[in-house]
């Protein structure tokens, strides 16, 4: 047995990762084959080649990384030649405290660390990962790393602000043209709603809103942040010149071969522009209600509203609650051929075959209120409002309705009962409120739990009684929690759903808001109507195995 072969054979035994009778047959093997001992014991399935590159890095002092479950910075890679990471199988993954941690096959080659770093302008945190796994991420980025070392010299050097040419330059330089896109991709592919750039006073900091919830996923040098925005901002055509005030614009582009927009909009922060970066699908075409997570008890409910020939249904929640996403998915299914269908949007999110959509447009004097009074001439049948933001807009919303159309709209309220106190402090009459609106569905999103890694437990009263939890459900139950795996990217959920409430205005319901009664009173007589709150309904998806309990707590108040 060689020296190579006694010191690798002694350190995997001593990891447990064999027994000697393994080794001495996978040593009889490798002096038969002339192969590496290593390679014989991968071949042989007695160790898997993360067990044994593992195992040498505990042996030399250099952690061990898995690039199947670590994330790759684009930001990282642009910094180091394609010749380079060929040369020596490595991977830049990550800035760490201004140092670029790299995954190499060789950590001990200290030739291979000093050009990184001569290179790279960084100090260089090494890593160890598998050879096999190392070719395959380098394989993945090859369509960024054309002409990457160029980024290298462009971060090398602070982009003077008041340079606005040498900045054009810049932005149209192939490496932040790559990166841009990388970043663009990246958030397609992840699922992203949105993808925040955040200028900071040390770095760049990139997040994407997946599922509702934002994630940090890179982060680049502080010194290319200028020319990234100005890369944004010329493709949304959008003034580079200009940075003292908000800018708002729209991408279109294919990733991957779908049609994707992108709303990108700018604000000034003291260490330079944020961007975000809405994304909008449009080759996931609309949702059906029952996709969007509609128990079918309140599927009917709605159903009931939206079937009549006139009269106002608003959908209400906050800010990314999924009030638009809804509005599309029912004008989905009253669009047909024999009804005129006009919508006012401020701004137009996903367009619609056969549907006339409106744009506001603030500057040309086009506002809600004034796009309604024309669509009313355009003899419409259904009329979407994408929001109800002034007494104006909601006295024609709710006339329109009085006069034979079927109107959908939404508001920001936190629940169903309170959108008609609202509608009342705008200054709608109470009887006009009451005898044009025919439903309200309040509603939020929750994410779904991972199908593939969430865990079951028995919950108990104790825990379940202060959540407002029915003593017709039982307690003592079976419920799920979010785990984490690489199929959710390590989050526990993966998808989210629809948590709503429908009230149904009842004769009842009518003569509380003539009489101006509180929110409370409209809720009591609401309930008693057959409206299942929004706890409840989180709940009992909850109970269905669909959500956790601590997500419907985030979720409503």
């Amino acid at each position: 047995m060689s020296g190579d072969t006694r010191h690798l054979g002694a350190l995997l035994l001593e990891e447990g990762l064999l027994t000697a009778d393994q080794l001495e047959a996978a040593v009889d093997s490798q002096q038969e084959s002339g192969l590496p001992l290593g390679q014989v014991l991968i071949e042989q399935g007695i160790v898997t080649e993360a067990q044994l590159v593992r195992a040498l890095g505990e042996q030399i002092g250099v952690p061990f990384i898995d690039l199947g479950e670590v994330g790759v910075d684009p930001a990282a890679v642009a910094v180091v030649p394609d010749y380079l990471i060929r040369r020596y199988t490595l991977l830049p993954v990550a800035f760490d405290e201004g140092r670029l941690v790299v995954a190499m096959a060789d950590p001990a080659n200290v030739l291979a660390v000093d050009d990184l770093r001569a290179v790279s302008g960084y100090e260089i945190l090494p890593r160890v990962a598998t050879r096999s796994e190392l070719e395959e991420a380098i394989r993945r980025q090859a369509t960024f790393e054309e002409s990457v070392s160029d980024l290298a010299e462009l971060a090398a050097e602070e982009n003077d602000s008041e340079d606005l040419d040498g900045l054009s330059v810049a932005a149209e330089d192939a490496p932040v043209v790559k990166l841009v896109n990388t970043i663009i991709t990246r958030a397609v592919n992840d699922r992203a709603s949105d993808i925040h750039l955040e200028p900071g006073e040390s770095e760049l900091r990139i997040r994407f809103r997946i599922d509702g919830v934002l994630h940090d996923v890179m982060s680049a040098p502080r010194s290319i942040a200028n020319a990234v925005v100005s890369r944004i901002k010329i493709m949304a055509e959008l003034n580079i010149a200009e940075r003292r005030v908000p800018q708002d614009g729209r991408i279109s582009l294919r990733v991957a071969n779908r049609p994707i927009d992108l709303r990108a909009a700018t604000l000034p922060g003291i260490f330079g522009e944020k961007v975000v970066l809405r994304i909008l699908d449009k080759s996931t075409g609309v949702a059906s209600l029952g996709e969007l997570g509609f128990r079918e008890y309140n599927l009917t409910r709605y159903e009931s509203a939206y079937t009549k020939p006139y009269g106002a249904i608003l959908v209400t929640g906050p800010t990314g609650s999924g009030k638009t996403t809804t509005l599309y998915s029912t004008l989905d299914i009253l669009n047909r051929p024999e009804v005129n269908v006009i919508t006012v949007e401020d701004p137009v999110e996903y367009r619609l075959p056969g549907i006339t959509q409106v744009q506001v447009n603030r500057k040309a004097g086009l506002f809600f209120a004034t796009a309604l009074k024309s669509i009313l001439r355009a003899d419409p049948d259904i009329i979407l409002i994408g929001e109800v933001r002034d007494s104006e807009t909601a006295q024609i919303a709710v006339e329109s309705a009085l006069t034979g159309h079927l109107v959908l709209t939404t508001l920001h309220t936190n629940d169903a009962p309170s959108s008609i106190g609202r509608l009342l402090d705008m200054g709608v009459e109470p009887f006009l409120v009451g005898s044009s609106i025919d439903a309200v569905l309040a509603q939020r999103l929750a994410r779904r739990l991972c199908e593939r890694c969430k865990t079951s437990y028995t919950a108990e009263k104790a825990a379940l009684q202060p959540l407002g939890w029915k003593e017709e459900w039982g307690f003592d139950v079976t419920l799920y929690r979010a785990e984490g795996c690489g199929a959710c990217s390590q989050t526990g959920y993966k998808g989210r759903l629809s948590i709503n409430e429908v009230m149904l205005v009842n004769e009842q319901i009518q003569h509380l808001i003539v009489e101006r009664a509180s929110a409370d009173s409209i809720s009591k007589a609401a309930i008693e109507e057959g409206m299942i709150s929004l706890r409840d309904d989180g709940l009992e998806k909850v109970r269905a195995g669909l959500t956790s309990v601590q997500e419907i707590l985030r979720v409503i108040a």
